[in-house]
């Protein structure tokens, strides 16, 4: 904690000096007509008045968990290959603003379509302020409309995908499981890696009998390392279903319940016959599809805070 308020203040006196630093410009401008770095000033603002907006966004985080890392799991849901290929766009979304925020990324599983596109996929997201605290409300059913690529007579097609945000716990907040509830089985890693993990059982899947919940990881050579991160991400899964702190978590936990389609979408991305992404709790809406899907999503993020605060006054 001590840390997060030494960043704010130092954060603080930085958006000061710019703030002096602009107001001289200013002065100097409207004394001398010298409109010479106007438009550099220009963007100054820009970015200051974006950190100002970031800062007081971080108000929102309340909860001292939101500061953690987190994991970001993509299920497909209803729709075969044209929901297969909706996960691999959706991380691909995530994957672009991760990249703009400076967050580390690393697939810890990934199951690969038949045809194309991915069934399943899990991102560790680490290293940046408040990893969990921003992506924790894209929880829940991503419905996509569009003309297939896969159709050949380029019919309208629906498909959707389940996102599930849990923090990464620290030592002294994870949970104890008793292993006599983990079903463990190691198996050959199909992703990245060579030749070594075609030959070896590097791969773990953990199944918690009691809860119906799976985990597994195969980003590393090492099966240690593949069960301890294995662990880490039930862990974060027992949590978020032991909480229940959103109704969305608990939905995106165990999609099989609900099931992974129509009437459980938090938000549509619709791409024909019109443009338009709109978060069905916020209202939050945009026309620009492309901008969204290629990562801009820092509205939608901020309008969910700004929902959940309103809401629970």
């Amino acid at each position: 904690m001590q840390e997060v308020l030494l960043r704010k203040q130092s954060l603080i006196q930085h958006i000061d000096q710019e703030i002096s630093d602009i107001n001289v410009w200013v002065q100097y401008i409207q004394e001398t007509q010298d409109m010479e770095f106007v438009q550099e000033h220009y963007h100054n603002v820009i970015a200051l008045e974006k950190e100002i907006k970031s800062l007081r966004m971080e108000e929102f985080f309340t909860d001292e968990i939101d500061r953690h890392s987190c994991f970001l799991s993509l299920q497909a849901g209803a729709g075969g290959t044209e929901a297969q290929d909706w996960v691999a766009i959706l991380l691909r979304m995530y994957t672009r603003w991760c990249e703009a925020i400076g967050y580390k990324l690393e697939i810890v599983d990934e199951t690969m379509g038949e045809e194309a596109g991915i069934k399943s996929v899990t991102l560790a997201i680490s290293d940046g302020d408040f990893p969990y605290g921003w992506l924790k409300g894209e929880s829940g059913v991503h419905r996509l409309v569009r003309l297939s690529p896969f159709d050949t007579a380029k019919r309208r097609h629906t498909s959707f995908a389940s996102v599930l945000v849990t923090p990464v716990l620290e030592k002294l907040e994870e949970s104890v499981i008793d292993e006599k509830d983990l079903r463990i089985d190691t198996y050959r890693a199909s992703g990245a890696g060579g030749q070594h993990v075609n030959k070896t059982d590097s791969a773990v899947r953990i199944t918690h009998v009691p809860t119906g919940i799976v985990v597994q990881c195969q980003s590393d050579r090492s099966q240690h390392r593949n069960k301890a991160t294995a662990l880490k991400m039930l862990t974060s899964k027992l949590f978020a279903l032991e909480k229940k702190e959103k109704a969305e978590h608990a939905a995106a936990l165990q999609p099989e319940k609900k099931g992974i389609s129509w009437g459980q979408q938090i938000r549509s991305y619709v791409l024909h016959p019109y443009q338009m992404v709109k978060d069905l709790r916020t209202g939050e809406e945009t026309s620009d599809t492309k901008a969204v899907l290629d990562g801009q999503i820092q509205s939608f993020l901020e309008s969910y805070l700004v929902h959940q605060v309103t809401k629970n006054d």
